[in-house]
């Protein structure tokens, strides 16, 4: 029987996720996928799809749904593959008592105002280039291994060719 993976989204769902082919069709053979829509999770609005209202809704509550909902549905030990937002609520997750066995995140930039850290193994991958990025002190605190991608910005996950390195580091 196949690991089972989870995959949560980004800001903008399945609404904007044409991405997600690229990382089920690499990873079906080696993990049974559940694919988590972070706007479903959290209760968002998608009425205004705006980034800024999206991202306000997700802060002003939405992630917090998001964790409460996904720790009802997961209550066994979990391997995570996170976009953005969806690392944050990973991450969440795990410090709520949800039970991470490996959590690969993915442009989480707001992990970088997180002070604790859940259990499990984490990776986490930035691109160099984008602005809100974690800085090198917090990894070190943290004690988190991280890769920070040369000439890459936040949204660098969209590409096959990223989705082609980051399955082959997973498998």
């Amino acid at each position: 029987m196949k690991p089972k993976l989870i995959i949560l989204s980004d800001l903008w769902g399945r609404q904007k996720a044409h991405w997600l082919p690229h990382y089920t069709r690499l990873l079906s053979d080696k993990y049974t996928l559940t694919f988590y829509d972070c706007c479903e999770l959290g209760g968002i609005d998608l009425s205004h799809d705006q980034e800024e209202s999206l991202h306000r809704q997700f802060i002003e509550g939405g992630i917090e749904r998001a964790v409460i909902k996904l720790l009802k549905l997961e209550t066994q030990p979990l391997r995570i593959l996170a976009f953005s937002i969806g690392g944050t609520i990973a991450w969440k997750f795990g410090l709520r008592g949800g039970r991470i066995e490996r959590l690969t995140c993915v442009s989480s930039t707001r992990l970088r105002k997180e002070t604790e850290k859940p259990l499990g193994n984490i990776h986490l991958y930035f691109g160099e280039e984008d602005p809100y990025r974690p800085q090198q002190e917090w990894f070190q605190q943290m004690k988190i291994p991280f890769t920070l991608l040369p000439h890459q910005s936040h949204d660098m996950y969209e590409g096959a060719g990223f989705a082609e390195w980051l399955t082959s580091k997973m498998r």
